[in-house]
């Protein structure tokens, strides 16, 4: 296939997904061979970039799982189903082994990793995972690089230090034995090797054969979104390598692949945010998920300033990470639920309650919020919707957010009851409007309402509320 600009890059995803749909595709450096079934592609949504399209319709990502590696936990498949049941899509995958039980991607040798053999049981897991989530539509978000997996004790554990490996020594590698510094200090030279920085090819020479033995199964399934990295500081050049490496391996396969990069700081308006917001000949979505360290109006504010900084040219904001949960670090659950509805009423393109203890995980009160999501979104036309808090009134700061097709359809969300004011003088016909309880996965029952004037919306009690007019 003719090699392609990257600023042409969903031209190519398009001619792709059209070959695929017709033809086999042989095994991609060592992968199994699979079918064009595998290779129902996830890509943006033409008539409304700001979502996602998977199996030929428009898709709502919606979240929660137990872990952030979760090829590598016990009692997966029922993890999956459970999702799949409360109307869940979307899980994140960290390409980590920093847990009790986990294997890492080399194969030992006399108390030593050889980075030049692999760990069969690490690529089963990981192969597993692709075809167990690829059969429920699950969208899997990767992180090549699991950050913190290269600093303080996990770094001592790493294959890639050149402490427990025979394929190079620190002085040959320029890696330390020793970081003890956080990530955010960007203190381990194993990411800065690429030639736009450092150029440590000794390094690099086995970066990139973890990523082609990644990509050599990855690349056979199209349920996968690419993340490069977990919260990372580093130089913007690190995640633009990745990224465009992986787009070349994948257009040299004949598919089309999405990729990202997520930064480290809560405030989007950083500068090193602007390495994604601001480049989509690198990548092909925004993972903002560190604004979901942020609560109340500030977490909605915040992302609406960078929706509307891509204006007329949107394009998928996923949120892969929604903090909060009691006993955690970054707030309670009533944040992490809050988070959740208002990213989705904010016109974000994926949500996902982040593992315990740092968030909701698949609990009871993730499973009733994906529900209800999933209840909601599925009564109305979500893609041809946008925020429209312009259309309330009377409103105090997070008391209440709505998207709305005016004219057609309205949603309000309110965090905990309360009463707006919203104008639906775009209706010129009876509406029918109806609340559902989000908690209790309860609909009441539907009201008859008159447009072409104010609604007053008054929550039927205290919590977590919806209300849908039509």
């Amino acid at each position: 296939m003719r090699r392609h600009n990257l600023r042409r890059w969903s031209d190519l995803c398009v001619t792709a997904f059209t070959v695929l749909t017709l033809l086999f595709r042989p095994s991609v450096a060592g992968g199994s061979a699979v079918s064009s079934a595998h290779r129902e592609e996830i890509r943006v949504y033409a008539q409304n970039p700001a979502y996602w399209e998977y199996g030929g319709r428009p898709v709502l990502l919606l979240g929660g799982s137990v872990d952030d590696n979760l090829f590598q936990i016990k009692g997966l498949e029922a993890h999956l189903d459970l999702l799949k049941s409360v109307g869940g899509n979307y899980v994140r995958n960290t390409m980590s082994s920093r847990d009790d039980g986990n294997v890492w991607p080399f194969k030992k040798v006399d108390g030593q990793y050889d980075m030049g053999q692999w760990s069969e049981e690490y690529w089963r897991r990981f192969e597993n995972f692709l075809e167990l989530t690829s059969e429920r539509d699950v969208i899997v978000q990767i992180e090549v690089w699991a950050t913190f997996d290269y600093y303080r004790d996990i770094w001592l554990r790493n294959p890639f230090n050149p402490r427990n490996n025979n394929n190079y020594t620190s002085q040959e590698s320029g890696l330390p034995v020793e970081v003890n510094s956080h990530p955010v200090r960007t203190g381990n030279n194993f990411f800065w090797s690429v030639p736009a920085e450092r150029n440590r090819r000794t390094v690099l020479k086995y970066q990139r054969r973890f990523v082609d033995k990644m990509l050599s199964y990855s690349l056979n399934f199209g349920n996968v979104l690419y993340c490069m990295d977990n919260e990372t500081a580093v130089t913007p050049e690190w995640g633009k390598y990745w990224s465009e490496y992986i787009q070349a391996k994948a257009e040299d396969a004949g598919v089309c692949v999405q990729t990202t990069e997520m930064w480290d700081p809560w405030d989007l308006s950083d500068p090193k945010h602007s390495a994604t917001l601001d480049h989509p000949e690198t990548y092909s979505f925004a993972d903002v998920s560190q604004n979901n360290h942020n609560t109340g109006q500030t977490h909605w504010d915040n992302a609406q300033t960078q929706r509307d900084r891509l204006g007329d040219k949107p394009r998928p904001l996923n949120s892969v990470k929604i903090y909060g949960a009691d006993g955690g670090r970054f707030g309670n659950d009533r944040d992490g639920i809050e988070r959740f509805w208002r990213n989705i009423f904010g016109g974000m393109a994926s949500v996902r309650f982040h593992r315990p203890p740092s968030g909701l995980g698949l609990g009871e009160k993730a499973q009733a919020s994906i529900r209800s999501m999933r209840m909601l979104t599925d009564e109305m036309s979500i893609f041809a919707c946008a925020p429209h808090n312009d259309l309330l009134s009377g409103r105090q700061p997070n008391e209440a957010y709505c998207i709305a097709n005016p004219g057609i359809e309205y949603a309000v969300y309110f965090p905990n009851g309360g009463e707006v004011n919203l104008d639906v003088t775009g209706l010129r016909s009876p509406a029918a409007l109806r609340w559902l309880h989000i908690m209790k996965n309860e609909w009441g029952e539907p009201q008859r309402v008159e447009g072409g004037n104010r609604l007053k919306l008054i929550c039927p009690s205290q919590g977590h509320w919806a209300v849908l007019i039509q």
